[in-house]
């Protein structure tokens, strides 16, 4: 694995999952690491083993790292999001993606909705090099800490149904639509996590007196557990295709609880399928996502059945297990059959 860091010390991390190559990152324009030499070097180096090279997209500076010679291997690129925000960035950016893009021997989108409804994949990608291969987590719900968390007591929750919405508060999670829904909600909201929304967030629940609105502020991956093993319901309000996919999702289902989120044609209607594992409901439609938390609130037996669901499905798709054939298979198939290419091989 190849990173870039603004403290690399040490470069070389040695994990369980593999080792971890860093190199100087020495400024970041719109959250995007740019390296120098150093990183070039340092990932030719590593490139130069490897049967097979996997590129993540957005990353500019993967896309230059795509140029050196190094790169003239088997490749593929998993496909996280368009870029939504950044418009006059996309549109310089934009012949060195077609050029990454159209150099990959494979193009793996995270779900079906989004590479039905990305511009990028739709024009870049031919149909015999797109796969689709899933975000996922390790299954981790039967792992009980010894010691447990106490933030349950702290935001007196106990034997008190809630709501969770989990993560960082960033512009496009929706949350303004979750407080405008907050009164109309028979139960308690958690919105457990920081950021740069935080404030006009918790500005708008004053104003609106939504006295259900608790916010847990930044919680511990114990407390995030906790938190996630004891709510009603989890939700996800996001309503800009930022939101590609939305891991807590998984976290949720994992845990076997029902999820509420929009239907912005992202990866989040991927992995919750309305009325089965829980609700989709318009974006920034406060009385329909109000109406969904409730119709769960309200109906015990139905919101366990959904969580139900919710995790047979996790177990089927997002599970480290059936990830981890999809890759293998894909990996496999590209060392095997794809020679190295010649000079002047340029598509």
């Amino acid at each position: 694995m190849f990173t870039l860091s603004p403290s690399p010390t040490p470069s070389i991390i040695l994990r369980e999952e593999g080792r971890v190559t860093r190199a100087k990152s020495w400024i970041a324009p719109a959250s995007c690491d740019l390296g120098g030499f150093s990183a070039f070097r340092a990932f030719s180096q590593e490139a130069e083993w490897a049967d097979v090279l996997h590129f993540h997209f957005p990353w500019p500076f993967a896309d230059v790292l795509n140029l050196l010679p190094a790169a003239r291997k088997p490749k593929i690129l998993t496909y996280h999001s368009d870029i939504v925000r950044q418009k006059f960035l996309s549109s310089l950016y934009s012949p060195l993606m077609r050029i990454t893009m159209r150099s990959m021997d494979a193009v793996v989108a995270t779900s079906p909705a989004y590479a039905q409804t990305s511009i990028p994949i739709q024009r870049y990608v031919p149909a015999d090099k797109l796969r689709i291969i899933p975000l996922g987590i390790a299954d981790i719900a039967h792992i009980r800490p010894e010691d447990t968390s106490h933030i349950i007591d702290r935001l007196g929750l106990s034997n008190s149904p809630y709501v969770l919405a989990l993560g960082v508060l960033r512009y496009y999670k929706g949350l303004h639509t979750l407080i405008s829904a907050a009164k109309k909600i028979r139960g308690k909201i958690v919105i457990a996590g920081g950021g740069p929304e935080s404030e006009k967030l918790r500005a708008q629940m004053i104003a609106l007196n939504a006295e259900n609105v608790i916010f847990a502020g930044r919680v511990d991956e114990k407390e995030k557990h906790e938190l996630l093993r004891q709510c009603s319901s989890l939700v996800l309000p996001s309503h800009l295709r930022s939101e590609a996919f939305g891991m807590v999702l998984l976290e949720a289902a994992m845990y076997g609880r029902p999820l509420v989120c929009c239907d912005i044609g992202s990866g989040m209607s991927y992995v919750n399928q309305d009325g089965i594992t829980g609700f989709l409901v318009p974006p920034e439609s406060p009385e329909e996502l109000a109406s969904a938390i409730n119709q769960l609130l309200d109906k015990p037996i139905q919101a366990r059945k959904m969580g139900q669901n919710a995790r047979e499905r996790f177990l089927s798709l997002f599970s480290e297990e059936p990830l981890g054939k999809n890759y293998q298979a894909l990996y496999s198939d590209l060392a095997r059959h794809r020679l190295p290419r010649e000079e002047g091989d340029v598509n």
